[in-house]
Protein backbone atom coordinates (compact mmCIF):
# COMPACT_ATOMS: atom_id res chain seq x y z
CA UNK A 1 0.00 0.00 0.00
CA UNK A 2 1.35 3.38 -1.03
CA UNK A 3 0.85 6.20 1.60
CA UNK A 4 -0.18 9.84 0.18
CA UNK A 5 1.19 12.64 2.13
CA UNK A 6 0.01 16.22 1.77
CA UNK A 7 2.83 18.83 1.80
CA UNK A 8 1.81 22.36 2.53
CA UNK A 9 4.37 24.99 2.03
CA UNK A 10 4.67 28.45 -0.20
CA UNK A 11 8.68 28.39 0.05
CA UNK A 12 9.65 26.97 -3.30
CA UNK A 13 12.76 25.51 -1.88
CA UNK A 14 12.12 23.83 0.51
CA UNK A 15 8.88 22.57 -1.20
CA UNK A 16 10.63 20.56 -4.34
CA UNK A 17 13.03 19.44 -2.07
CA UNK A 18 11.04 17.83 0.08
CA UNK A 19 8.22 16.43 -3.09
CA UNK A 20 11.14 14.84 -4.35
CA UNK A 21 12.48 13.35 -1.09
CA UNK A 22 8.83 12.25 -0.69
CA UNK A 23 8.80 10.64 -4.15
CA UNK A 24 11.90 9.26 -3.80
CA UNK A 25 10.91 7.14 -0.40
CA UNK A 26 8.20 5.31 -2.33
CA UNK A 27 5.55 7.81 -0.88
CA UNK A 28 2.81 9.65 -3.16
CA UNK A 29 3.10 13.32 -2.45
CA UNK A 30 0.51 16.02 -3.36
CA UNK A 31 2.43 19.45 -2.94
CA UNK A 32 0.28 22.80 -2.01
CA UNK A 33 1.37 26.10 -1.85
CA UNK A 34 -0.78 27.74 0.23
CA UNK A 35 -3.26 27.27 2.67
CA UNK A 36 -6.86 27.64 0.46
CA UNK A 37 -5.12 24.90 -2.06
CA UNK A 38 -4.66 22.99 0.45
CA UNK A 39 -7.93 23.45 2.00
CA UNK A 40 -9.73 22.35 -1.43
CA UNK A 41 -7.30 19.37 -1.44
CA UNK A 42 -7.43 18.01 1.78
CA UNK A 43 -11.24 18.34 1.17
CA UNK A 44 -11.42 15.93 -1.74
CA UNK A 45 -8.51 13.64 -1.20
CA UNK A 46 -7.72 10.98 1.78
CA UNK A 47 -3.92 11.72 3.36
CA UNK A 48 -2.20 9.13 5.37
CA UNK A 49 -0.13 12.68 7.23
CA UNK A 50 0.18 15.58 6.43
CA UNK A 51 3.21 18.12 6.68
CA UNK A 52 2.34 22.11 6.67
CA UNK A 53 4.63 25.22 7.18
CA UNK A 54 3.10 27.43 9.81
CA UNK A 55 3.75 30.40 8.20
CA UNK A 56 1.41 30.56 4.76
CA UNK A 57 1.11 33.68 2.30
CA UNK A 58 -2.41 33.47 2.68
CA UNK A 59 -4.65 31.94 5.44
CA UNK A 60 -1.89 30.30 7.64
CA UNK A 61 -1.48 26.91 8.96
CA UNK A 62 -3.07 27.45 12.54
CA UNK A 63 -6.03 29.13 10.36
CA UNK A 64 -6.26 26.35 8.13
CA UNK A 65 -6.31 23.27 10.86
CA UNK A 66 -8.90 25.68 12.84
CA UNK A 67 -11.16 25.60 9.85
CA UNK A 68 -10.42 21.95 9.10
CA UNK A 69 -11.69 20.92 12.74
CA UNK A 70 -14.50 23.29 12.49
CA UNK A 71 -15.77 21.08 9.26
CA UNK A 72 -16.26 18.26 10.65
CA UNK A 73 -14.11 16.40 8.25
CA UNK A 74 -11.78 13.39 8.95
CA UNK A 75 -8.29 14.98 9.10
CA UNK A 76 -5.57 13.20 8.70
CA UNK A 77 -2.19 13.36 11.52
CA UNK A 78 -0.91 16.87 10.95
CA UNK A 79 2.87 18.03 11.42
CA UNK A 80 3.76 21.52 11.42
CA UNK A 81 7.03 22.86 10.05
CA UNK A 82 7.94 25.82 12.36
CA UNK A 83 10.72 28.16 13.30
CA UNK A 84 12.29 28.77 16.90
CA UNK A 85 10.23 31.80 17.27
CA UNK A 86 7.11 30.27 16.63
CA UNK A 87 7.11 27.11 19.27
CA UNK A 88 4.43 28.57 21.30
CA UNK A 89 1.94 28.60 18.88
CA UNK A 90 3.46 25.17 17.89
CA UNK A 91 2.47 23.92 21.53
CA UNK A 92 -0.81 25.69 21.04
CA UNK A 93 -1.81 23.42 17.82
CA UNK A 94 -0.37 20.12 19.70
CA UNK A 95 -3.46 21.03 22.08
CA UNK A 96 -5.77 21.55 19.24
CA UNK A 97 -4.76 18.11 18.34
CA UNK A 98 -2.05 17.96 16.08
CA UNK A 99 0.40 15.06 16.05
CA UNK A 100 3.97 16.56 15.85
CA UNK A 101 5.88 19.26 14.72
CA UNK A 102 9.61 20.33 13.55
CA UNK A 103 11.52 23.52 14.26
CA UNK A 104 13.92 24.91 10.88
CA UNK A 105 16.24 24.37 10.02
CA UNK A 106 14.91 20.94 10.60
CA UNK A 107 16.60 17.23 9.49
CA UNK A 108 14.98 15.63 6.82
CA UNK A 109 15.79 12.26 7.95
CA UNK A 110 14.07 13.10 11.48
CA UNK A 111 10.97 14.43 9.70
CA UNK A 112 10.99 11.33 7.39
CA UNK A 113 10.97 9.18 10.62
CA UNK A 114 7.91 10.60 12.35
CA UNK A 115 5.65 10.17 8.79
CA UNK A 116 7.09 6.38 8.85
CA UNK A 117 5.91 6.06 12.41
CA UNK A 118 2.59 7.54 11.27
CA UNK A 119 1.74 5.85 8.25
CA UNK A 120 3.00 2.05 10.06
CA UNK A 121 0.54 2.92 13.22
CA UNK A 122 -2.23 2.73 9.89
CA UNK A 123 -0.86 -0.51 8.82
CA UNK A 124 -2.45 -4.15 10.39
CA UNK A 125 0.04 -5.76 12.01
CA UNK A 126 0.37 -8.22 9.33
CA UNK A 127 3.41 -9.26 7.19
CA UNK A 128 4.64 -6.88 4.72
CA UNK A 129 3.15 -9.15 1.65
CA UNK A 130 -0.10 -8.31 2.86
CA UNK A 131 -0.35 -11.75 4.22
CA UNK A 132 -2.26 -12.58 7.37
CA UNK A 133 -0.79 -16.25 8.22
CA UNK A 134 0.05 -19.44 6.60
CA UNK A 135 -1.85 -21.65 8.09
CA UNK A 136 -4.35 -23.27 6.84
CA UNK A 137 -7.14 -21.49 8.52
CA UNK A 138 -5.76 -17.87 7.93
CA UNK A 139 -5.30 -19.17 4.14
CA UNK A 140 -8.71 -20.29 3.68
CA UNK A 141 -10.11 -16.80 5.07
CA UNK A 142 -7.57 -14.73 2.46
CA UNK A 143 -9.14 -16.86 -0.29
CA UNK A 144 -12.72 -16.03 0.25
CA UNK A 145 -11.46 -11.83 0.39
CA UNK A 146 -11.44 -10.84 -3.22
CA UNK A 147 -14.65 -12.83 -3.66
CA UNK A 148 -16.64 -10.91 -0.26
CA UNK A 149 -15.03 -7.59 -1.80
CA UNK A 150 -17.02 -7.26 -4.79
CA UNK A 151 -19.76 -7.44 -2.97
CA UNK A 152 -21.12 -4.55 -0.20
CA UNK A 153 -22.57 -7.43 1.78
CA UNK A 154 -22.06 -6.88 6.17
CA UNK A 155 -19.67 -8.80 7.51
CA UNK A 156 -19.36 -10.72 11.02
CA UNK A 157 -16.10 -11.81 12.10
CA UNK A 158 -16.04 -14.06 15.47
CA UNK A 159 -12.84 -14.75 17.04
CA UNK A 160 -11.09 -14.69 20.68
CA UNK A 161 -9.45 -11.12 21.82
CA UNK A 162 -6.42 -10.67 20.34
CA UNK A 163 -6.52 -13.47 17.24
CA UNK A 164 -6.73 -10.50 14.55
CA UNK A 165 -9.90 -9.57 13.39
CA UNK A 166 -9.31 -6.17 12.67
CA UNK A 167 -6.15 -7.13 10.62
CA UNK A 168 -8.69 -9.67 8.50
CA UNK A 169 -10.88 -6.47 8.38
CA UNK A 170 -8.45 -4.56 7.08
CA UNK A 171 -7.50 -7.09 4.61
CA UNK A 172 -11.32 -7.42 3.52
CA UNK A 173 -11.09 -3.32 2.95
CA UNK A 174 -8.01 -3.70 1.23
CA UNK A 175 -8.67 -6.46 -1.36
CA UNK A 176 -11.93 -4.14 -2.59
CA UNK A 177 -9.44 -1.09 -2.79
CA UNK A 178 -5.99 -1.88 -3.33
CA UNK A 179 -4.93 1.88 -4.02
CA UNK A 180 -6.58 2.98 -1.15
CA UNK A 181 -8.48 5.84 -2.50
CA UNK A 182 -11.34 4.86 0.33
CA UNK A 183 -11.40 5.31 3.74
CA UNK A 184 -11.79 2.84 6.56
CA UNK A 185 -12.84 3.74 9.64
CA UNK A 186 -12.59 1.40 13.05
CA UNK A 187 -14.41 1.75 16.26
CA UNK A 188 -14.85 -0.18 18.99
CA UNK A 189 -18.51 -0.14 20.49
CA UNK A 190 -17.28 -1.84 23.93
CA UNK A 191 -14.31 1.56 24.83
CA UNK A 192 -17.29 4.31 24.13
CA UNK A 193 -19.42 5.52 27.36
CA UNK A 194 -23.19 5.33 26.61
CA UNK A 195 -24.03 8.34 26.40
CA UNK A 196 -21.65 9.08 23.83
CA UNK A 197 -22.22 5.99 21.40
CA UNK A 198 -25.06 7.47 19.49
CA UNK A 199 -22.93 11.10 18.75
CA UNK A 200 -19.78 8.56 18.24
CA UNK A 201 -21.84 6.41 15.75
CA UNK A 202 -23.92 9.30 14.16
CA UNK A 203 -22.32 12.87 14.36
CA UNK A 204 -24.25 16.05 16.11
CA UNK A 205 -25.23 19.33 14.95
CA UNK A 206 -24.21 22.72 16.69
CA UNK A 207 -25.81 23.16 19.71
CA UNK A 208 -27.14 19.66 19.51
CA UNK A 209 -26.30 19.35 23.38
CA UNK A 210 -23.73 21.16 26.13
CA UNK A 211 -20.78 21.61 24.26
CA UNK A 212 -21.60 20.77 21.19
CA UNK A 213 -19.80 24.26 19.89
CA UNK A 214 -19.71 22.45 15.95
CA UNK A 215 -21.44 19.95 13.73
CA UNK A 216 -19.46 16.58 13.77
CA UNK A 217 -19.33 13.82 11.48
CA UNK A 218 -19.89 10.66 13.27
CA UNK A 219 -17.74 6.73 12.22
CA UNK A 220 -20.57 6.41 9.63
CA UNK A 221 -20.31 9.76 7.73
CA UNK A 222 -16.80 9.32 8.01
CA UNK A 223 -17.01 5.98 6.52
CA UNK A 224 -18.66 6.78 3.41
CA UNK A 225 -17.27 5.32 0.25
CA UNK A 226 -15.56 3.00 2.05
CA UNK A 227 -16.04 0.51 5.01
CA UNK A 228 -16.73 0.61 9.20
CA UNK A 229 -15.35 -1.92 11.14
CA UNK A 230 -17.48 -1.90 14.41
CA UNK A 231 -15.71 -3.99 16.63
CA UNK A 232 -16.68 -5.51 19.55
CA UNK A 233 -20.46 -5.42 18.29
CA UNK A 234 -21.61 -7.49 21.31
CA UNK A 235 -21.04 -4.64 24.29
CA UNK A 236 -23.45 -2.00 21.71
CA UNK A 237 -25.73 -1.02 25.06
CA UNK A 238 -29.90 -2.73 23.77
CA UNK A 239 -30.69 1.00 23.80
CA UNK A 240 -28.72 1.63 20.82
CA UNK A 241 -29.26 -1.74 18.70
CA UNK A 242 -32.17 -0.52 17.49
CA UNK A 243 -30.65 2.61 15.80
CA UNK A 244 -28.17 0.62 14.95
CA UNK A 245 -30.22 -1.51 12.91
CA UNK A 246 -32.43 1.16 11.33
CA UNK A 247 -29.07 3.19 9.84
CA UNK A 248 -28.27 -0.36 8.95
CA UNK A 249 -31.72 -0.82 7.09
CA UNK A 250 -31.94 2.70 5.66
CA UNK A 251 -28.38 3.14 4.35
CA UNK A 252 -29.03 6.78 6.49
CA UNK A 253 -27.84 8.43 9.49
CA UNK A 254 -29.77 11.02 11.95
CA UNK A 255 -27.24 13.25 13.85
CA UNK A 256 -28.33 13.85 17.10
CA UNK A 257 -29.77 16.96 17.68
CA UNK A 258 -30.63 17.10 13.73
CA UNK A 259 -33.63 15.70 11.66
CA UNK A 260 -32.32 15.33 8.15
CA UNK A 261 -31.50 11.91 7.19
CA UNK A 262 -28.05 11.94 5.53
CA UNK A 263 -27.21 8.80 2.34
CA UNK A 264 -24.37 6.82 3.61
CA UNK A 265 -22.85 4.02 1.53
CA UNK A 266 -20.56 2.14 3.58
CA UNK A 267 -19.27 -1.60 3.67
CA UNK A 268 -20.14 -2.61 7.26
CA UNK A 269 -17.72 -5.26 9.08
CA UNK A 270 -18.72 -6.03 12.65
CA UNK A 271 -16.51 -8.64 15.40
CA UNK A 272 -16.99 -10.24 18.35
CA UNK A 273 -15.55 -12.30 20.73
CA UNK A 274 -18.86 -13.24 22.55
CA UNK A 275 -21.37 -16.13 20.74
CA UNK A 276 -23.99 -14.04 19.32
CA UNK A 277 -26.64 -16.44 18.99
CA UNK A 278 -26.75 -16.98 22.45
CA UNK A 279 -26.89 -13.64 23.53
CA UNK A 280 -29.82 -13.43 21.28
CA UNK A 281 -31.18 -16.56 22.73
CA UNK A 282 -30.82 -15.28 26.47
CA UNK A 283 -32.53 -11.73 24.90
CA UNK A 284 -28.98 -9.74 25.41
CA UNK A 285 -28.92 -8.98 21.27
CA UNK A 286 -31.71 -8.14 19.06
CA UNK A 287 -32.60 -11.39 16.65
CA UNK A 288 -32.94 -8.91 13.24
CA UNK A 289 -29.83 -6.76 14.35
CA UNK A 290 -27.86 -10.26 14.54
CA UNK A 291 -29.27 -11.10 11.06
CA UNK A 292 -28.57 -8.02 9.48
CA UNK A 293 -24.92 -7.82 10.50
CA UNK A 294 -24.73 -11.74 9.94
CA UNK A 295 -24.90 -11.93 6.32
CA UNK A 296 -21.31 -13.36 5.54
CA UNK A 297 -19.37 -14.94 8.72
CA UNK A 298 -15.51 -15.38 9.23
CA UNK A 299 -14.49 -17.13 12.01
CA UNK A 300 -10.29 -16.57 13.03
CA UNK A 301 -8.97 -19.26 14.74
CA UNK A 302 -6.92 -18.62 17.82
CA UNK A 303 -3.80 -18.70 17.78
CA UNK A 304 -2.98 -22.21 19.43
CA UNK A 305 -5.03 -23.83 16.90
CA UNK A 306 -2.58 -22.29 13.88
CA UNK A 307 0.66 -23.05 15.50
CA UNK A 308 2.17 -22.86 11.70
CA UNK A 309 1.84 -18.96 12.14
CA UNK A 310 3.39 -18.51 15.31
CA UNK A 311 7.03 -18.35 14.34
CA UNK A 312 6.05 -16.80 10.89
CA UNK A 313 4.59 -13.92 12.92
CA UNK A 314 7.10 -13.48 15.45
CA UNK A 315 9.47 -13.16 12.90
CA UNK A 316 7.69 -10.63 11.22
CA UNK A 317 7.24 -8.60 14.47
CA UNK A 318 11.02 -8.76 15.52
CA UNK A 319 11.46 -7.97 11.60
CA UNK A 320 9.49 -4.69 12.05
CA UNK A 321 10.79 -3.97 15.47
CA UNK A 322 14.28 -3.83 13.53
CA UNK A 323 13.12 -1.99 10.81
CA UNK A 324 12.44 1.06 13.27
CA UNK A 325 15.89 1.38 14.34
CA UNK A 326 15.67 -1.00 17.04
CA UNK A 327 18.55 -3.82 17.49
CA UNK A 328 18.06 -7.01 15.45
CA UNK A 329 16.97 -10.02 17.40
CA UNK A 330 17.40 -13.52 16.53
CA UNK A 331 15.52 -16.60 18.27
CA UNK A 332 17.04 -19.22 19.82
CA UNK A 333 15.83 -22.65 18.76
CA UNK A 334 14.97 -23.21 22.34
CA UNK A 335 12.84 -20.01 21.99
CA UNK A 336 10.78 -21.66 19.38
CA UNK A 337 10.32 -24.16 20.89
CA UNK A 338 8.93 -22.28 23.92
CA UNK A 339 6.92 -20.12 21.52
CA UNK A 340 5.21 -23.01 20.14
CA UNK A 341 4.52 -24.90 22.69
CA UNK A 342 2.84 -21.87 24.74
CA UNK A 343 -1.14 -21.91 24.43
CA UNK A 344 -1.33 -18.03 23.95
CA UNK A 345 -4.39 -16.97 26.05
CA UNK A 346 -4.25 -13.62 24.84
CA UNK A 347 -3.64 -14.79 20.75
CA UNK A 348 -1.40 -12.67 18.32
CA UNK A 349 -1.47 -9.82 20.13
CA UNK A 350 0.40 -11.48 23.53
CA UNK A 351 2.91 -12.97 21.37
CA UNK A 352 3.52 -9.23 19.71
CA UNK A 353 3.77 -8.14 23.12
CA UNK A 354 6.09 -10.80 24.33
CA UNK A 355 8.60 -10.48 21.58
CA UNK A 356 8.12 -6.47 22.19
CA UNK A 357 9.02 -6.82 26.08
CA UNK A 358 11.94 -9.20 25.60
CA UNK A 359 13.37 -7.05 22.78
CA UNK A 360 13.09 -4.58 25.02
CA UNK A 361 14.96 -5.94 27.93
CA UNK A 362 17.39 -8.45 26.72
CA UNK A 363 21.02 -7.52 26.35
CA UNK A 364 21.38 -10.38 23.80
CA UNK A 365 20.75 -10.32 20.14
CA UNK A 366 20.02 -13.43 20.86
CA UNK A 367 16.29 -14.14 22.33
CA UNK A 368 16.38 -17.48 24.76
CA UNK A 369 13.37 -18.69 26.30
CA UNK A 370 13.91 -16.97 29.39
CA UNK A 371 13.75 -13.44 27.97
CA UNK A 372 10.52 -14.54 26.48
CA UNK A 373 8.93 -15.83 29.61
CA UNK A 374 10.75 -15.15 32.75
CA UNK A 375 12.96 -17.66 35.05
CA UNK A 376 9.67 -20.02 34.99
CA UNK A 377 10.22 -20.80 31.86
CA UNK A 378 13.10 -23.01 32.89
CA UNK A 379 11.99 -23.93 36.25
CA UNK A 380 10.80 -27.91 36.28
CA UNK A 381 7.17 -29.00 36.00
CA UNK A 382 5.06 -29.23 39.40
CA UNK A 383 5.25 -33.20 38.70
CA UNK A 384 9.29 -33.42 37.68
CA UNK A 385 11.61 -34.39 40.38
CA UNK A 386 13.47 -31.64 42.29
CA UNK A 387 16.49 -31.75 40.82
CA UNK A 388 17.74 -28.11 41.60
CA UNK A 389 19.84 -26.35 43.85
CA UNK A 390 17.67 -24.39 46.73
CA UNK A 391 20.16 -21.49 45.58
CA UNK A 392 20.06 -21.49 42.36
CA UNK A 393 16.10 -21.98 43.12
CA UNK A 394 16.54 -18.72 45.10
CA UNK A 395 18.38 -17.07 42.40
CA UNK A 396 15.67 -18.02 39.61
CA UNK A 397 13.29 -16.27 41.89
CA UNK A 398 14.88 -12.92 42.03
CA UNK A 399 15.80 -13.22 38.75
CA UNK A 400 12.09 -13.50 37.58
CA UNK A 401 11.23 -10.65 40.17
CA UNK A 402 13.76 -8.16 38.62
CA UNK A 403 12.64 -8.94 35.56
CA UNK A 404 8.55 -8.14 36.36
CA UNK A 405 9.90 -4.68 37.94
CA UNK A 406 12.09 -3.94 34.97
CA UNK A 407 8.68 -4.25 32.97
CA UNK A 408 6.53 -2.65 35.47
CA UNK A 409 9.15 0.49 34.95
CA UNK A 410 9.27 0.41 31.65
CA UNK A 411 13.36 -0.73 31.72
CA UNK A 412 14.09 2.60 33.26
CA UNK A 413 16.91 1.14 36.09
CA UNK A 414 16.83 4.33 38.35
CA UNK A 415 12.51 3.48 38.73
CA UNK A 416 13.18 -0.20 39.11
CA UNK A 417 15.65 0.49 42.16
CA UNK A 418 13.40 2.90 44.22
CA UNK A 419 10.39 0.11 43.45
CA UNK A 420 12.73 -2.99 45.19
CA UNK A 421 13.90 -0.72 47.48
CA UNK A 422 18.05 -0.46 46.73
CA UNK A 423 20.46 1.66 45.29
CA UNK A 424 21.04 1.75 41.85
CA UNK A 425 24.24 0.36 42.21
CA UNK A 426 22.85 -2.58 44.23
CA UNK A 427 20.49 -3.55 41.60
CA UNK A 428 23.38 -3.57 38.70
CA UNK A 429 25.49 -5.52 40.45
CA UNK A 430 22.69 -8.11 41.39
CA UNK A 431 21.43 -7.65 37.49
CA UNK A 432 25.27 -8.90 36.65
CA UNK A 433 25.53 -11.49 38.94
CA UNK A 434 22.23 -13.14 37.46
CA UNK A 435 23.03 -12.77 33.95
CA UNK A 436 20.76 -9.66 33.37
CA UNK A 437 23.10 -7.23 32.29
CA UNK A 438 26.64 -5.62 31.76
CA UNK A 439 28.18 -2.27 31.86
CA UNK A 440 24.92 -0.09 33.22
CA UNK A 441 26.39 2.87 30.51
CA UNK A 442 23.65 5.57 30.83
CA UNK A 443 20.46 4.92 33.05
CA UNK A 444 17.37 4.92 31.41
Amino acid sequence: MQHRIGLIEDDPIIGEALSARLDFEGFACDWYRDGKSARRGLGQRRYSVVVSDINLPDIGGEQLFRDLLGSGQVIAPFIFITGYGAIDQAVRLLKLGAHDYVTKPFNVGELLGKIRGLCEHQQPAANANGRLGISTGMRQIEGLLPRLAASRSAVLISGESGACKEEVARALHRAGDAENKTPFVAVNCGAIPENLIESELFGHDKGAFTGADRERHGVFEQADGGSLFLDEIGEMPPSMQVKLLRAIQDRAVVRVGGATPRKVDIRLICATHHDLKAMVEQGDFREDLYYRIHVIHLHVPPLRERQEDILWLAAHFLDERANKGDARRTLTAEAERALTRYPWPGNVRELQHCLERASVLSLNPLLNAENLFGASASLPAENDTLKQALSDHLQDCERAYIRRALIECDGRIADTATLLGISRKNLWEKMRKLGMGSDPGEDA
